[in-house]
């Protein structure tokens, strides 16, 4: 990897540790959902960057892909574990980072599971590991706790303008013998949970992505091309929209999802309604092991 290449994705880390420093000072029970999204965001903006995708408020049982929507008026419940998952990108070179938060301290050793995960993946990434031994360590630390590691989520190689660009870093040993490569770039992503270890799809869809470039001849052309002009191929909500549109853009929104011109992601749900802790890094693979971007694990001491 180029040294411009390493000053870039150092200039994203402090943004994004920053942007989720940020979050920690300001959430608290009975604070909008909308606030705290578009609070987090102004930040990664005012920090030089752009989000790389919406960010992420995931309450209890809800483990990932929930953001705030048009109006959004939800807010943080009290004694809620709530999951506060953001990207940051530069010219399309991303990170992804998140943490967890618990209003009631029976909750702490649920993210302290997740934050040992992650630690523990750190030290077993190094080139030429396979993957699923990465998972398989992931796995030991969670259940070390007593609780499940969810089977069906999986941290992901990322490259740019790609989120998830091929390998995943699973949460077990799942038997993948792909390997981790020299350069390569990582957002590993423990979650823990006391259900039952897996996620299902809901039907809510809150964040989407363009699935191919515009032509003139498709329906709402003007909205399609601002997406792929202003946002390119990452994750947007419709929120992002609203200023150039209205609100009238959701019903545009979601006339394009059924047509298959943008996909949606499904908020994800844990399978037994347990409660679901993450906490997440992006990791850069150097001949001498992997070198947390964020450093995250930080933040929770």
């Amino acid at each position: 990897m180029s040294t411009d290449l390493l000053r870039i994705y150092e200039r994203l880390g402090s943004i994004a540790r920053d942007a989720l420093d940020y979050a920690l000072s300001i959430i608290e029970p009975g604070m909008p959902i909308l606030e705290l999204c578009e609070k987090i965001e102004d930040r990664i903006r005012q920090g030089g960057a752009k989000p790389a995708f919406p960010v992420n408020i995931g309450i209890n049982e809800v483990a990932a892909h929930y953001t705030a929507t048009i109006g959004d008026r939800s807010v943080i419940p009290r004694d809620s574990v709530v999951k506060i998952d953001i990207g940051a990108h530069i010219d399309g070179y991303i990170v992804d980072a998140a943490i967890t938060v618990s209003f009631n301290p029976m909750y702490n050793q649920l993210i302290k599971a997740a934050a040992k995960a992650l630690e523990a993946a750190q030290f077993s990434m190094r080139p030429g590991v396979p993957v699923s031994m990465v998972g398989a360590q992931i796995e030991r630390a969670i259940r070390s706790f007593g609780f499940k590691p969810i089977q069906n989520l999986t941290g992901h190689l990322i490259r740019r303008y790609e989120l998830h660009a091929g390998k995943s870093i699973p949460n077990y040993d799942n038997g993948d013998r792909q390997r981790i490569l020299e350069g390569e770039v990582y957002a590993v992503e423990p979650f823990s949970t006391n259900g039952s270890g897996y996620v299902d799809d809901s039907p809510s869809v809150t964040i989407y992505r363009l699935m191919k470039n515009p032509k003139p001849k498709d329906p709402h052309y003007d909205v399609l091309s601002y997406i792929n002009n202003e946002i390119g191929p990452l994750p947007f909500t419709p929120r992002w929209l609203v200023h150039r549109f209205g609100n009238d853009v959701v019903k545009v929104i979601d006339e394009l999802y059924s047509r298959g011109y943008i996909y949606g992601y499904p908020v994800l749900i844990e399978h037994g309604r347990g409660l679901v802790a993450q906490v997440e890094d992006t990791f850069v693979i150097t001949r001498d092991g992997a070198i947390p971007v964020v450093n995250v694990l930080s933040l929770l001491r």
